[in-house]
């Protein structure tokens, strides 16, 4: 079953991570816009903002500056409500893509995000884009 189709049964026992994990699953399929915080569009940092900001904590607006906060962690102690980093534009190595996981099973860690092509989508880290072009993760507390 797809983690959008039900409810989270992950380990986090942090109440603040599930709820800004089921706002962010709330725009599930809202078309991708550059710099679109809304359900008329958003970008994958609109996403993550918009999420985090709807539960009164505050965030920066671009995944580059996302991933400087918190503290890094390995895939092992990924949970709901850490950030996934991603490059996916090799020739300029920087930082220009974040998910927000919502789902993670002893196999897979599934995350939100939004794609230029397909808008706002739950993606598996074990695709094999997103495995290769995955930087790192990070927790914000």
């Amino acid at each position: 079953m797809h983690p959008s189709e039900r409810a989270i049964t992950s380990s986090t026992d942090n109440p603040v991570m599930l709820r800004v994990s089921e706002n962010a699953k709330e725009f599930v399929g809202t078309k991708y816009k550059y710099g679109g915080t809304t359900k008329k569009g958003m970008d994958c940092s609109g996403l993550i903002y918009t999420a985090f900001t709807a539960e009164d904590i505050p965030f920066p607006r671009t995944s580059r500056d996302m991933s400087h906060l918190g503290y890094r962690l390995n895939l092992k102690e990924v949970n709901v409500g850490d950030l996934l980093f991603f490059e996916t534009d090799k020739k300029k190595r920087v930082i220009n893509h974040v998910g927000l996981v919502v789902d993670r099973d002893p196999n897979q860690i599934y995350f939100i995000h939004s794609t230029t092509s397909r808008g706002v989508i739950i993606s598996s880290l074990e695709e094999n884009y997103w495995r290769e072009n995955f930087v790192m993760a990070r927790r914000v507390e």
